[in-house]
């Protein structure tokens, strides 16, 4: 299969070496575009954990301290690959979304252990601090990067949907999802999603899409990116 992906380069590039790997040919059209926040260093007296819920969250932190020793909890496989590769030291990994990992925080930290800092972006919507503060814990939420959509799809990927060159389109977060579907119509290249699968990695991002009318429209199981690799092949599996 031909398949678009809208992730932010870094990750988008990744991705692509995934899906060749599998025989499937990857035309990349990053239509979000990360920016870190610089400041000063970041200082963790009296905090117990870091909790990231992107890659980019990790890889923000990482640029605004020193500090690799404090156990850092991360949500899917993704983000504790980033964390490992930043050189923290003690990383472990929550499979899920913030739900899963405010869950799970039960079973590693009592409230009474200290604070937990997010690495959050701009948009960030305070649903993990929210859930965690219920279980009574407190949370600190530092704003290190933000996600800046574009507006027009690369002239690459305009062109393989307006001739029918692609089978489908990965979607990895409601954001992107929502930059697709503006790009898309910018364009005047509704009808062309008729012809393509929109993979996405949950029913929020999938939602973002319904205005534009695509052969079908997958939610992989679980939202983490080996359920995505494994929702590409059932879609090429039943083209």
């Amino acid at each position: 299969m031909r398949i678009l992906i809208t992730r932010p380069k870094e990750d988008a590039a990744r991705f692509a070496e995934l899906i060749h790997s599998r025989g499937h040919e990857p035309v990349c059209a990053s239509l979000l575009t990360v920016r870190f926040f610089d400041g000063p260093e970041l200082t963790f007296e009296g905090v117990s954990a870091i909790l990231a819920t992107s890659a980019n969250g990790v890889r923000a932190l990482a640029r605004r301290t020193e500090e690799r020793e404090i156990p850092l909890f991360a949500v899917g496989p993704q983000t504790a690959d980033a964390a490992k590769a930043a050189g923290f030291e003690k990383v472990e990994c929550t499979d899920g979304d913030a739900a899963t990992m405010a869950e799970a925080m039960l079973d590693y930290i009592k409230p009474e252990e200290g604070i937990l800092v997010h690495a959050a972006s701009a948009d960030n919507e305070n649903r993990l601090k929210t859930l965690l503060a219920e279980e009574g814990y407190r949370v600190s939420v530092e704003v290190l990067y933000e996600v800046i959509p574009e507006h027009k799809l690369p002239d690459a990927a305009r062109a393989a949907l307006g001739q029918g060159a692609l089978d489908a389109v990965v979607v990895f977060s409601p954001r992107s999802a929502d930059a697709l579907k503006d790009c898309i119509l910018r364009a005047g290249l509704t009808e062309s999603c008729r012809s393509v699968a929109a993979i996405c990695i949950s029913a929020a991002a999938a939602k973002m899409l319904e205005p534009l009318p695509f052969k079908a429209v997958l939610v992989a199981e679980k939202p983490n990116q080996a359920a995505m690799l494994d929702a590409v092949e059932r879609v090429a599996a039943n083209p």
